[in-house]
């Protein structure tokens, strides 16, 4: 069977090209899927140990089964249905103000919104910009994952996020998440878990510009997971 894998970010820059296909016997598992994909692209052989391949919009195990069917991506380390507004990626500018209106309810005696904007230094090296890219169809259902997510553990709680895409110059607004509760200790501790599972299984990468390079950015909260289950979550 020939299936056609997408790719992104620095995956799609070694290749030159935004999807690949692959020839591959049927019943064949992710784990063929990637023998595959080293020995006929082997420009992206040095990515493949920190990437994971997406199914249909979820993460997939070494040892799921593919189809001709599936919709397949091969995601580097970084973030379908009918449209929510709460939950967005876009190319035009974000506005706060903009998702405390969609969260706010009579029930909410908080909200928590955290803004994420480009900055001109990290580490010692200036930023002219950054390049932000999604995965969009799944980077929506992964928001409203970690919404699900935030309901589950703050019963009642109102969570909107919205990421934009594209080139974004220092100041500007990369991402904003706003959470509404009852109360205010949960608002924090809400946002908090929001942003950080955001970066941890949303498939949103950066690029940093440089004055003198660039790098793509992953999550950079240490080896990147977004199989593993959230914290203080067992299965």
């Amino acid at each position: 069977m020939t299936i056609t894998i997408l790719l992104f970010a620095g995956l799609a820059e070694r290749a030159n090209a935004r999807e690949v296909q692959l020839t591959l016997s049927e019943g064949a598992t992710v784990s063929d899927l990637l023998q595959a994909v080293e020995k006929e692209y082997p420009a992206l052989s040095a990515l493949l140990g920190s990437c994971f391949v997406s199914i249909n919009h979820e993460y997939a195990v070494k040892n799921q089964i593919i189809s001709a069917e599936d919709e397949i991506a091969l995601l580097p380390p970084v973030s379908g249905g009918e449209e929510d507004p709460r939950f967005a990626i876009t190319e035009e500018p974000i506005s706060a103000d903009k998702l405390v209106r969609l969260v706010s309810n009579p029930h909410a005696g908080a909200i928590l919104t955290f803004v994420g904007t480009v900055r001109e230094f990290t580490h010692g090296q200036r930023t002219v910009y950054l390049s932000y890219e999604a995965y969009a169809p799944m980077a929506v259902e992964k928001m409203k994952q970690v919404a699900a997510e935030i309901e589950e553990r703050w019963p009642g709680a109102q969570v909107a996020m919205h990421h934009r895409i594209g080139h974004l110059a220092v100041e500007e607004i990369a991402v904003v998440c706003a959470v509404a509760t009852a109360h205010r200790n949960e608002s924090f501790e809400a946002g908090r878990y929001a942003i950080e599972r955001l970066k941890q299984i949303v498939p949103i990468w950066k690029k940093e510009m440089w004055e003198d390079g660039s790098e793509w950015k992953g999550h950079q909260q240490g080896p990147w997971n977004p199989l593993a289950m959230p914290e203080g979550k067992v299965e």
